[in-house]
């Protein structure tokens, strides 16, 4: 199954290093960002799980959870967690799948159905596509997909700006321009009218092009 902006994030059970949980019940009114590696004790991925540990403050604060996956066991992870800590500088405290079987991956597309269903044997290269990031809305449906290869590290801080533009813009009815930061202007949607925009907008905004209106970014409720 191919997942897209807009499916409905599948759902699952599966065991983890905080113990069981079932996605979208673990979810709740919350928002999610899914992230996945191919193996454990790899390099890139033992900078990144760190770093996020870090800035797990900064999704709390937006009501986001973390979930991260790895195609392991959770006996695995658990004793990779400590070299996580010792790297990065912080303990992981979000919880961490432990996809042995291959459920997860294949059900999120990132495996093919005939990949088997045991994680042993494996190496970080057979399960190279397990490089996905999945946003997540409370409503279940997913926002936004990022995909690296196993030898880019990815930039979570362009995680945490893209999720603040999802958030702002399924709020507003604007949208964010390029290299746009949080607190920077905006854009009115071309699907709102200007006597729309009077209302919405009543300190008014700058018409750069007919289609194109900036106004300041409105405050997040």
């Amino acid at each position: 199954m191919s997942l897209r902006i807009g499916d409905k994030a599948p759902d699952f059970t599966a065991h983890t290093t905080k113990g069981e949980l079932t996605f979208h019940q673990w979810l709740g009114d919350a928002w999610g960002i899914l992230f996945s590696h191919p193996k454990d004790f790899t390099p890139v991925c033992t900078t990144e799980l760190g770093y996020l540990a870090k800035l797990e403050p900064e999704f709390a604060k937006r009501n986001t959870k973390i979930l991260g996956l790895s195609v392991d066991p959770v006996t695995d992870h658990e004793r990779w967690l400590n070299d996580i800590k010792d790297v990065g500088g912080a303990a992981v405290n979000y919880p961490l799948i432990g996809d042995h079987d291959l459920a997860v991956a294949k059900l999120y597309d990132m495996l093919p159905a005939d990949a088997g269903t045991s994680s042993q044997g494996r190496t970080a290269a057979t399960n190279h596509t397990v490089r996905t990031v999945y946003i997540v809305g409370p409503d279940k449906l997913i926002k936004a997909l990022l995909v690296y290869p196993m030898s880019t590290g990815r930039n979570f801080d362009e995680v945490l700006r893209l999720l603040d533009s999802i958030q702002l813009t399924a709020q507003y009815k604007v949208a964010t321009p390029v290299n746009w930061k949080h607190g920077e202007d905006v854009i009115i949607v071309p699907a709102v009218s200007d006597e729309e925009a009077r209302q919405r907008f009543p300190e008014g905004w700058k018409t750069v092009k007919p289609y194109l209106r900036v106004v300041p970014q409105p405050k997040k409720n």
